[in-house]
């Protein structure tokens, strides 16, 4: 598997990115965490803005989501990341803390 358009398989690219799948919002949908500098990428599997105006951590709902049942499942995946301390999502701003912390206000705000 090759990674991020350098040419390098991810474990080669500096701070050794982890592939994590989150499919949900798209049945392919990934995220890219990097453990030692507790950093993840969350894609749109949670996202801090969305065209409903909501600000805050939710899920992107309603025709912005393939499957709802599979996006909230893939926040389960999220909250196993305990090491992440900035989340970096696919739409808004970043958010600092734990990702179990995140996913759970998402779950609240962004019910199916």
């Amino acid at each position: 598997m090759r990674g991020f358009d350098t040419g390098r398989r991810p474990d080669e690219v500096p701070g050794a990115p982890r592939t994590v799948l989150l499919p949900g919002h798209a049945p392919g949908s990934s995220g890219c965490f990097f453990p030692e500098r507790g950093l993840l990428f969350t894609g749109d599997a949670l996202v801090t803005h969305v065209l409903t105006g909501h600000t805050g951590r939710t899920l992107a709902r309603g025709g912005f989501s393939h499957d709802g049942r599979t996006a909230l499942a893939s926040l389960d995946r999220l909250d196993g990341l305990t090491a992440a301390t900035l989340l970096l999502p696919g739409h808004g701003r970043p958010l600092t803390g734990s990702p179990r912390t995140a996913t759970r206000q998402a779950r609240q705000t962004g019910r199916h």
